[in-house]
């Protein structure tokens, strides 16, 4: 028995792949009630962890501007980050680590703690955004590898609080996005769009639609399926 096995409280073995539980009693995913704890989590503890880093990195990138850098590339940096950076990362790591074809039982097991359960019950509200058990160490490690680019390999060290805190607001955005796609009315063209293409991944094609925030990417890598091959699309 592996490790992954004398942790979870969930038999993946006897979960189908293709069904959605619709009980209102989240699936118990690990066997410590204190471990346990850390999978659920609220859109207002994400606020409450990152907006203040948001402050933080935008503030320290302000005040560590170098007189000779024009104002516009920290604003450029900033939007670069929220707009383009973050919503290519959330494609990546949806299509290709949340959606990863396991070739193991012990794959399985890791691609349904962080991401499988959710498809498997879709409704449960403390399922939705990112436990902070794997975004903290997410954000080190793009702080490192943000770091490692733009100052030690570009030599441009005051475009990493900008860019770090724009990507981090996205990942927020996104964040908030996902939890509303799934629970709050859609008000407005945008947040319409977005719920639709976001319930037609869960219900119509999980194999693709992998952009949550924005369909950019799903239209660059063809993963956003053409309309005119698909049934009518479901109302939101």
């Amino acid at each position: 028995m592996n490790i992954l096995d004398r942790l979870m409280a969930v038999n993946v073995d006897d979960i189908p792949h293709d069904k959605v539980n619709y009980d209102q009693v989240p699936v118990r995913l690990l066997k410590s009630d204190f471990l346990e704890r850390f999978t659920h989590v609220t859109p207002q503890a994400v606020l409450a962890i990152w907006l203040p880093v948001v402050a933080f990195f935008l503030v320290k990138g302000a005040l560590n501007w170098p007189a000779t850098a024009s104002p516009l590339w920290y604003g450029v940096a900033f939007l670069f980050g929220m707009a383009l950076l973050w919503t290519f990362l959330e494609y990546v790591v949806h299509r290709f680590v949340f959606h990863f074809r396991p070739r193991s039982r012990t794959q399985w097991q890791l691609i349904f703690l962080f991401h499988g359960v959710h498809h498997y019950q879709p409704h449960i509200k403390t399922r939705l955004v990112m436990p902070p058990a794997v975004s903290i160490p997410g954000a080190i490690f793009f702080y490192a590898l943000f770091y490692l680019v733009l100052d030690v390999i570009l030599g441009l060290p005051f475009l990493v609080a900008p860019m770090f805190a724009g990507t981090v607001l996205g990942y927020v955005g996104y964040d908030m996005i996902h939890y509303a796609t799934h629970h709050l009315p859609a008000k407005g063209s945008v947040m319409k769009f977005l719920k639709r293409h976001h319930m037609e991944h869960h219900y119509k094609t999980p194999d693709a639609r992998f952009g949550v925030s924005t369909s950019l990417w799903d239209q660059v890598f063809h993963t956003e399926p053409d309309d005119s091959t698909q049934p009518a699309r479901r109302q939101a």
